[in-house]
């Protein structure tokens, strides 16, 4: 599925995978025979993610204090993006489902060449070491967000708010 998308001179189309209920994993391409891309840095992926709903509560990641723009690492000519979130306990049972959304976002709205890590701030989770496995594993990634209950509740995380 190929949907047009003109943000800019240097921007093109916009290239999806369809993913369900209406959902697609998108990634920017740019402009064929353009030597110029615009830079990302970790306010614009802040941007991004900061109006992701908790899926226990009414408010957003940025105002539970559970993502900000502190923690988050982008080396742009590496094409590296680090993700750090703090869960609002640290025995929080939906850490890996907002780590899920957290990367789904990402892979959604920002370009293909970035490899994306999304972890638990050190020492923020009683099962940290396990979560960030799953959030890491490229294929537990993608089967999570083949089951369509599963991405129906990222959907519904990711779906733009009121306040936004």
């Amino acid at each position: 599925v190929v949907r047009r998308k003109d943000e800019g001179a240097n921007r093109g189309a916009l290239l999806g995978n369809y993913l369900g209920d209406g959902a697609y994993a998108a990634t920017l391409q740019e402009e064929e025979g353009s030597d110029e891309r615009e830079p990302i840095d970790s306010i614009e992926v802040f941007e991004h993610i900061r109006d992701i709903a908790d899926p226990e509560h009414p408010y957003s990641l940025e105002q539970l204090g559970i993502v900000s723009h502190e923690d988050i690492k982008v080396d742009d000519v590496k094409g590296v993006i680090d993700v750090y979130f703090t869960p609002t306990v640290a025995h929080c049972s939906m850490a890996t489902l907002i780590g899920l959304c957290i990367r789904a976002k990402i892979m959604r709205v920002l370009p293909s060449r970035f490899k994306v890590k999304v972890v638990l701030s050190k020492g923020s989770h009683s099962t940290e070491e396990a979560v960030n496995k799953q959030l890491n594993d490229k294929e537990r990634v993608l089967a999570a967000l083949e089951n369509p209950n599963l991405l129906q509740l990222v959907n519904k995380c990711l779906a733009p708010t009121e306040a936004a």
